[in-house]
């Protein structure tokens, strides 16, 4: 699928946002083996977390689709029963990597593999500490790529410090902490998303969090409704947009402004964002507020460190808003967009390049010249639907026609994105 874009000569409207995917998997799984049922409102109806979806359901899990959302109906801590087939999580890491942790514990023999680009993506980093924890775990390569084969069993507790911030990590062993013999503790040099803490304590997980470590015991959990925030990381999309444009009023409604995901808004303040954010208030113990984005100077910057984390799905939109700001950012320690569903950093400078941006790449991260004034050029998501949200939102403030190719990407997490945009361009002042 192509996807022209012109820059239209407002940008103003609501966007009502997508669930967050991150919140969606994890209210998926974790109620999936809690007792009872639960109602999960505002579920992220993206490719990634319908992924998760099915994955449950081949476990033995009912999930039925509700006005608003699924109703997840639990089957306890030991409910799970072997898949009759191989397990996909199509392109979904997430998915992937909570349940290899999830499947590590369970009595039984499981595979589970992806689309193309997933299976290109290294595993070791989740298969080599729950190994540590007694887990019998196969895949393919020396840095075991997928499909995994897992041999479910008892595990045993450990004491283990991430190498990198990573929630996808940390929640698979936090998964594969519930079911094993004594204490887990986790320690986070940088402490990543912490949506699995929250909804863990939620359903009556024994955590415990102090400071940078967690510690958990054997646990069994008890459904909890659970009401899905606007996703943060479809939210940037449009604060980018709303503030790189030269005519914009974006408004959006219940967003989760978790802090550890919340990196994008204090980027955003800290280049000179004309942003607000308003009626902040709690929804599910997760931080809810509606969000304005208009028309902004932006300024260069620094990023790197603790900040990262926070903002790593947000960088390749960052880089854009670098572009048409005044002055040099500096991108730094983010080789982990590497590994991602391309890689990030190499396939944003070369979009950028085409569209006229002044964008350097360094093994981790870039360097960006602002203030390029932007054409109209023929680019490619590389399958990678960050990837064509970004160039969609470049194409907003570029001169003449931009062509997305590859554009259905979004629909990995953001289906309804191209008609949004196509919405917000149609507004007249």
């Amino acid at each position: 699928m192509k996807q022209v874009v012109k820059a239209p000569h407002t940008l103003d409207g609501e966007v009502s946002l997508p669930g967050d995917k991150s919140i969606s998997h994890r209210a998926i799984i974790l109620n999936g083996i809690a007792r009872g049922d639960a109602r999960v409102s505002n579920f992220a109806q993206s490719a990634d977390c319908l992924a998760t979806v099915a994955c449950m359901r081949a476990l033995g899990v009912e999930i039925e689709s509700s006005k608003g959302g699924l109703v997840v109906k639990g089957v306890g801590d030991r409910g799970l029963k072997e898949a009759e087939d191989v397990l996909c999580a199509e392109n979904s890491a997430t998915t992937m990597r909570l349940l290899t942790g999830l499947l590590a514990a369970q009595p039984f023999l499981s595979v589970i593999t992806g689309d193309r680009s997933l299976r290109s993506r290294p595993m070791d980093r989740v298969i080599q500490p729950l190994r540590l924890m007694g887990a019998q775990i196969w895949g393919r390569s020396s840095d075991s790529r997928a499909p995994l084969v897992i041999k479910g069993g008892q595990l045993h507790g450990i004491s283990y410090t991430l190498p990198v911030p990573s929630a996808q990590l940390k929640s698979a062993l936090l998964l594969a902490a519930l079911f094993a013999q004594g204490d887990t503790v986790i320690r986070e040099p940088i402490v990543s998303r912490d949506h699995t803490e929250k909804m863990l304590r939620a359903t009556g997980a024994k955590i415990e969090v102090k400071g940078d470590t967690i510690t958990i015991s054997p646990s069994r959990l008890k459904a909890v409704d659970i009401i899905v925030p606007g996703d943060i990381s479809s939210a940037a999309f449009w604060l980018v947009a709303g503030v790189i444009h030269n005519r914009a009023n974006i408004r959006l409604s219940n967003v989760g402004i978790n802090p550890t995901r919340s990196g994008i808004i204090d980027v955003l303040n800290s280049m000179g964002a004309n942003l607000s954010v308003e009626n902040e208030r709690v929804v599910s113990g997760e931080p809810v507020a509606d969000l304005r984005a208009q028309s902004s100077q932006l300024s260069g910057m620094e990023i790197r460190g603790e900040l990262i984390p926070r903002v790593i799905d947000e960088i390749p939109l960052i880089a854009l808003a670098a572009s048409v700001a005044q002055g040099k950012t500096v991108i730094r320690e983010a080789q982990e967009l590497r590994v991602k569903e391309t890689d990030r950093i190499s396939a944003t400078v070369k979009e950028l390049l085409k569209l006229g941006a002044d964008v350097q790449e360094l093994p981790d991260g870039m360097v960006i010249q602002g203030r390029k004034k932007l054409r109209g050029a023929a680019c490619e998501s590389h399958g990678d639907h960050r990837l064509a949200m970004m160039l969609g939102v470049a194409a907003l403030v570029a001169e003449g026609e931009t062509e997305i190719d590859n554009a259905e990407a979004v629909n990995i997490s953001y289906p309804r994105f191209w008609q949004d945009l196509k919405r917000l361009s149609a507004a007249k002042l």
